[in-house]
């Protein structure tokens, strides 16, 4: 089971909370010991530690989409994915084989009303740095547990 940690909204320096993220972060190091990833910047922090399950070589997160402006950590498995790959396949470039990346896909798509196309277990964070706006999921009765606060 992987894990994610991020800082959203960032209002200070994130120099100095991206130091404290890495370090929060390596604390659950234990649940993803085969891969560890950063996406910061002056408004968010994604760090994510994997547990590689699909596409081992290629899957390490953060994901990002092809222009690196939508960023994803994600703990979990979306079953439906080659379906999602083959539907959106000729309107997204894929960047990597791992099951999650279908997420980008769908939020390029659809925006935040695509949870519904998923089938899986997980949760994520995804921050879009065009819109400086973020999407935390999955809604409240799925299977993995979302904690965030202020």
């Amino acid at each position: 089971m992987c894990s994610i940690f991020g800082v959203l909204d960032i209002k200070t320096d994130a120099g100095e909370l991206r130091k404290k993220a890495l370090e929060l972060s390596r604390l659950m190091r234990h649940r993803g010991p085969d891969w560890s990833g950063v996406y910061a910047s002056d408004k968010a922090i994604l760090a994510h530690e994997r547990l590689s399950i699909v596409d081992v070589n290629a899957g390490a997160q953060p994901l990002y989409n092809a222009e690196k402006t939508h960023a994803l950590a994600v703990n979990g498995e979306i079953y439906n994915h080659q379906a999602l790959r083959a539907e959106y396949g000729d309107r997204y470039q894929f960047q990597t084989g791992s099951d999650c990346e279908v997420i980008l896909a769908l939020y390029q798509e659809k925006g935040p009303e695509f949870l519904d196309d998923l089938q899986g277990m997980f949760a994520f964070a995804l921050y879009d740095s065009e819109k400086d706006a973020y999407l935390i999921g999955p809604r409240p009765y799925r299977h993995y547990p979302a904690v965030y606060g202020p």
